[in-house]
C-alpha cells in the first residue's frame, strides 16, 4: 500500500462507482492497492444518494449547495438592510 499518495477526484469517483456496482470495498482495495478506509471515506463524499423524488446527488454536491445557499442568504440580508437605509431618505 502506497503511503502519502494523493489521488485525483476522478480516480476516487471511479473507485466509488466500482463499489456501487456491487464489488466489495475490500476487494477493490486489494486490486488497486488502496486502504479500505479511504474507499469508505470516498464513498461518503462521492457516493450516490437518491432523493425521494428520484433525483441523484452526492454529499459533495449537497455541501456545495449548502455553501451556495448560505452565500445567497447573506446577499439577501445585505440587500434587505440596504433597502431599509435607502427608503428612509
Amino acid at each position: 500500500m502506497a503511503k502519502g499518495v494523493s489521488y485525483d477526484e476522478e480516480f476516487k469517483k471511479t473507485i466509488v462507482a466500482l463499489v456501487e456496482t456491487g464489488k466489495k470495498p475490500s476487494r477493490v482495495a486489494s486490486e488497486y492497492d488502496l486502504n479500505v478506509k479511504n474507499i469508505y471515506n470516498w464513498m461518503k463524499k462521492y457516493g450516490t444518494i437518491i432523493g425521494s423524488d428520484g433525483t441523484v446527488t452526492n454529499n459533495k454536491e449537497i455541501a456545495d449547495l449548502i455553501k451556495k445557499n448560505k452565500q445567497l442568504q447573506d446577499e439577501v440580508d445585505i440587500l434587505k438592510k440596504a433597502m431599509v437605509i435607502f427608503t428612509k431618505k
